[in-house]
């Protein structure tokens, strides 16, 4: 296929930072599959590890220059159709294709709503949230930001309840605090990858790269999984908190969209067995005995 009817050059139509974020991306992708996985033989003469530039234009069905200017981070547009052919070879799965196609800047693809927006909860979900007690719930933006909880959550995860600005945020206290009552440290790496997801939509504004760029300095353990660019979607999870006293308090999480903020997420999180609920139930009561301030959803 020539690649006159693959590119059109429109200087300034893409965000620098979106290209290069485009262009990590693809590199990333392209260093993890081995030519064995594509049929080719390994080679001898191999510098770096993964395929070719132009092993993946060949089997993507494209041309090596259009190929080499969309991986160099070049102004150029795709198709879905193209994107589709280079999603292929290097077998992204469904996360992974739609992180693509925004990074991409196609056509028709969501891409979310802005920080405006996701500050904003409807009038009726501080009440959703309050009827949900004593079940712990709280909003998440796309950022991990927590814009409202109900009164368990807080006796759950009360630092991040009291915390303001940059720190009111669950991976930063996760990566950063050192009495984060989330004990498995195995959700990390999904949860950095749904935030690298969301990320997509927003590539170059500058409430999302100054909190990537602050985190990364702050947490070399998000740096190096923020580098690896693995993407995924929220699923339900299995979380264990600790208590005040010490116990250990198993949850399952469940997530649900808020109507009007694409990117937020109300999460529930249910006691995993009688013995876990009667734990939440202790952490209220000391919590109120210690006059927690009033976190009423509803205010």
């Amino acid at each position: 296929m020539p690649d006159d009817l693959l590119v059109t050059v429109i200087e300034g139509s893409y965000l620098k930072e979106r290209r290069n974020e485009l262009a990590s991306f693809l590199r990333s992708r392209r260093a993890r599959v081995r030519p064995q996985d594509v049929g080719l033989a390994p080679g001898l003469r191999r510098r770096t590890p993964g395929l070719r530039r132009e092993e993946v234009a060949q089997l993507a069905g494209v041309g090596v220059t259009w190929y080499t200017w969309l991986e160099q981070g070049r102004p150029i547009n795709a198709s879905v159709q193209v994107l589709d052919a280079i999603a292929r070879v290097f077998k992204l799965g469904p996360a992974e294709r739609w992180h693509l196609y925004r990074l991409a800047d196609v056509p028709g693809v969501p891409t979310g709503g802005s920080d405006a927006e996701a500050g904003q909860l409807p009038a009726e979900v501080p009440g959703v949230l309050d009827s949900l007690d004593p079940t712990a719930a709280c909003v998440y933006n796309g950022r991990y930001d927590l814009l409202a909880c109900n009164e368990t959550y807080a006796a759950l995860f009360p630092i991040l309840v009291s915390a303001t600005g940059r720190e009111r945020n669950a991976l930063w206290q996760i990566f950063t605090m050192r009495k984060c009552p989330l004990l498995n440290v195995d959700v990390l790496p999904h949860m950095v990858a749904v935030l690298r997801a969301n990320y997509a939509r927003h590539v170059g504004e500058p409430q999302w790269t100054d909190f990537v760029a602050a985190l990364s300095a702050a947490s070399k353990r998000f740096a190096e999984l923020w580098a690896t660019h693995q993407v995924a979607v929220p699923m339900p999870e299995i979380k264990w908190f600790q208590a005040d006293d010490g116990t250990t308090i198993d949850m399952r999480t469940s997530g649900f969209h808020v109507d009007g903020m694409p990117e937020a997420r109300l999460l529930v999180y249910m006691p995993a067995t009688s013995a876990d609920a009667a734990k939440i139930e202790r952490l209220r009561v000391r919590a109120r005995l210690r006059r927690v301030p009033d976190v009423s959803a509803a205010g």
